[in-house]
C-alpha cells in the first residue's frame, strides 16, 4: 500500500478532540469528517496564529473563535485592528472601541503602568523596556549609552509619586518625562528632549494625555486605522503595552486574556517594535496571556528575521487557502 493510499484508511485518520469545558470548535476533520475541538489552554504553549491568503478566512475564523470564547468563557479579550475590520462584532457584544487617531476623543496615555507590570517586585524594569523601545523609535538612528542612562534615570524619578501612592492620579504624563529630561546637565539631554516635543507639545501630542476609556471591558478593540505613518509606529507600541497591562492585572484576577493582533507583518516591519512584540509573545504564557496573529502578507512576515521566535512560540497554526 503506497503512502498516498494510506492516507485514506479511517485508521491512520488523526482526530483532534480535546475534552474540556473550554474546547472551542474549529472546523472538521477534511478525511473523516468528525468535528475537531480544541482547548488552546490545554496545548504546550496556547500562541497560535491564522496565515493565508486575502479572502481565504482569515478574520472570519478569528471573528468566529471569538464569537465562542465570548459565549463559553470568561475570558477577555483584546484585538488590534489595524483597518477597524472587527467593529461589528465588537459593538454587538457591547465591547469597547478605542479609535486612537489625532483627531480621536479616545485617549490612551502611554505612561500607563500597573504594580502588577512586572514579575518582580520592580514594575519599572519592563516600563523601562517599553519606554526605551518608545525613544527608539523616535531616534531611527538608535540611541546611545548616555541617552539610554538619561531616560532610565529621570524614569524612576517621574514614577516616584506613583511607587509612593500607585493611584490613576498619580499616573505621569509624557510631558512630565520630558520636563525631568529638559532639567538634567547632560548635553544629550537636549536632544532627547526636542526629539520628545513634537509627541508633548507639538502635532503627535495625542498620547499625551490620561486615559479616558473604559480599559476594565471584557471585550476591547484598538482602531487604528485613522494613525498616519509616523504615528502608526508608535500607535502599535502603545496597543502592544495596553495589551501587557491587561495581561497583568488579570492575572491576578486569574482571567485569562485573550489578544488577536491583526497584520500582525506590521508590527515586525521596524526593528523597535519587532523586539518588543516578539519579547511580549514570548511573556504571555506566563501571565495567562494567549496571542494570536494573523496576516495575509505571508512573504513579508516570514522575511521578518524575528520570525522565528515567533513559531518557536506557537503551538497553534492555521493556514487557510
Amino acid at each position: 500500500m503506497t503512502t498516498s493510499t494510506a492516507i485514506f484508511v479511517p485508521f491512520t485518520t488523526e482526530e483532534l478532540l480535546v475534552e474540556s469545558k473550554e474546547s472551542l470548535y474549529y472546523g472538521l476533520n477534511a478525511l473523516s469528517n468528525n468535528i475537531i475541538l480544541a482547548d488552546r489552554k490545554e496545548l504546550k504553549n496556547p500562541n497560535g496564529l491564522i496565515l493565508g491568503t486575502p479572502g481565504s478566512g482569515k478574520s472570519f475564523m478569528a471573528k468566529r473563535e471569538i464569537t465562542n470564547i465570548m459565549l463559553s468563557t470568561n475570558d477577555d479579550i483584546i484585538i488590534s485592528d489595524p483597518e477597524n475590520e472587527f467593529f461589528p462584532l465588537v459593538k454587538a457584544f457591547g465591547g469597547q472601541v478605542i479609535n486612537i487617531s489625532p483627531t480621536s476623543k479616545d485617549y490612551i496615555n502611554i505612561m500607563d503602568i500597573n504594580l502588577n507590570y512586572s514579575d518582580d517586585d520592580n514594575p519599572l524594569s519592563l516600563k523601562s523596556d517599553f519606554l526605551l523601545a518608545f525613544f527608539e523609535q523616535i531616534f531611527l538612528t538608535g540611541l546611545n549609552p548616555v541617552e539610554k542612562s538619561i531616560i532610565d534615570r529621570c524614569i524612576k524619578l517621574v514614577y516616584q509619586p506613583y511607587m509612593s501612592n500607585p493611584t490613576d492620579e498619580n499616573i505621569p504624563l509624557l510631558s512630565d518625562l520630558y520636563n525631568l529630561i529638559r532639567k538634567q546637565r547632560e548635553d544629550e539631554a537636549n536632544n532627547l528632549a526636542v526629539a520628545l516635543e513634537l509627541y508633548t507639545t507639538g502635532n503627535f501630542d495625542y498620547f499625551n494625555n490620561k486615559t479616558n476609556v473604559n480599559l476594565q471591558n471584557r471585550l476591547i478593540s484598538f482602531n487604528i486605522k485613522e494613525l498616519g505613518t509616523q504615528l502608526k509606529k508608535v500607535g502599535m507600541l502603545v496597543v502592544q503595552d495596553q495589551i501587557w497591562n491587561k495581561v497583568t492585572r488579570n492575572r491576578n484576577l486569574k482571567v485569562a486574556t485573550r489578544t488577536y493582533m491583526d497584520e500582525i507583518h506590521l508590527q515586525l516591519k521596524e526593528k523597535q517594535t519587532a523586539n518588543y512584540t516578539i519579547e511580549n509573545w514570548k511573556r504571555q504564557r506566563k501571565y495567562g496571556g494567549i496571542p494570536t496573529g494573523l496576516t495575509q502578507n505571508v512573504k513579508d512576515f516570514l522575511a521578518s528575521p524575528e520570525i522565528e521566535s515567533i513559531f518557536e512560540n506557537c503551538s497553534l497554526l492555521k493556514i487557510m487557502s
